[in-house]
């Protein structure tokens, strides 16, 4: 089958496929006698395996590594194994993250609630995020409002 008719199959653009096959994801096909490339119903099967991939959250680099494996011979299964247990602990640390910076971002706007822009100075810029996040008051706390003496 053409490129064409790949990329309608699997739902991707041509030039998508054309990249796999500079990138060494794809092997490069095999050319007809008019110079179109002519694929077979395994690079339908390889771009499905790339798009799961993808949805996984590997990396082209990664999966590239998966595909040499299987065309070497090898069973990549452990190695994939690993690569989605440390994706798996990335997105732990990006939730922690995230969630770090969603407390954030509700004092900052319990704070913004609390203020007067017309306290706001020019050097401050916006005195709702001119605090370093350490010297911010908390929701919880007690004691003096922003900007009244202490």
């Amino acid at each position: 089958m053409r490129i064409g008719e790949v990329a309608e199959a699997v739902g991707v653009p041509t030039a998508t496929i054309r990249f796999y096959e500079r990138r060494g994801l794809l092997p490069q096909p095999h050319r007809g006698p008019n110079g179109y490339r002519e694929y077979d119903d395994s690079t339908l099967t390889t771009l499905a395996f790339i798009r799961n991939a993808q949805a996984a959250g590997l990396t082209l680099v990664e999966i590239g590594t998966i595909l040499d494996l299987r065309r070497e011979g090898a069973a990549p299964c452990g190695h994939v194994d690993e690569l989605l247990a440390a994706k798996l602990l990335d997105v732990q640390q990006r939730q922690r993250e995230l969630a770090t910076l969603e407390a954030e971002l509700g004092q900052l706007i319990s704070l913004s609630g609390r203020l007067d822009p017309a306290d706001c100075s020019h050097e401050a810029i916006c005195h709702i995020i001119a605090q370093p996040p350490a010297s911010r008051p908390r929701k919880d706390a007690v004691g003096p409002e922003v900007g009244s003496p202490a």
